[in-house]
């Protein structure tokens, strides 16, 4: 998959209608309350039509995790490398992109958080690596800031996760009726986010 538009922008839903019919019900009874036959109906398809693209009920636990954790690195990638070099600059723009996946992808965000536990052995080992390069990504950041002077943080790979859960925690309460528009969010997480790595004061714009 190509970032073929800015990593900013969210247009409609991501997912096939057998995945977002199965997203859908995993989020309001949760995988192992679905059968197969709810997710079929929701997506306008015969039991035979849905295991002709997913074989199983955990293919379509795959499919959904798969899909964000690629999105959500294609798109941190993208800004990253929009961002420059300086890592104040980078990890501004990695957090707002964890933010923003976060606040316009929460079904998705909220399903690879609780249901990470439903996956088969080898299926939990592959979505953990790819969970893991996310990871690795900011912790390099914050990495180079600590070396550049830019970032105080005695910690940094704990002040890295520590951001990390910050905005993933966001999944779990964001919603558009709330008190904060997504860009009010974004500016108050940048704020505890660079806080928690020890951002030097007066750095960045």
């Amino acid at each position: 998959m190509t970032m073929n538009r800015n990593w900013r922008t969210y247009e409609g839903p991501s997912l096939s209608p057998a995945l977002a019919s199965a997203l859908t019900m995993f989020v309001e009874q949760g995988y192992h309350g679905t059968s197969v036959r709810q997710i079929a109906a929701g997506a306008g398809l015969s039991v035979p039509g849905l295991y002709h693209h997913f074989p199983s009920k955990q293919a379509l636990l795959v499919g959904i995790m798969d899909a964000s954790m690629d999105e959500l690195l294609e798109r941190s990638r993208a800004a990253e490398a929009q961002a420059g070099s300086s890592p104040l600059d980078r990890f501004d723009a990695v957090v707002e992109s964890l933010l923003l996946f976060h606040i316009h992808r929460r079904d998705a965000a909220f399903v690879c958080s609780t249901e990470i536990r439903s996956l088969d052995p080898a299926n939990r080992d592959a979505y953990i690596a790819k969970r893991d390069d996310e990871q690795r990504l900011l912790d390099a950041i914050v990495a180079d800031g600590v070396q550049s002077g830019l970032f105080e943080s005695a910690h940094p790979r704990d002040s890295s996760r520590a951001v990390t859960t910050m905005c993933v925690g966001v999944a779990g309460w964001y919603r558009p009726d709330g008190p904060l528009t997504p860009s009010e969010l974004v500016a108050v997480y940048l704020d505890l986010a660079r806080r928690t790595v020890g951002a030097v004061a007066g750095e960045g714009p």
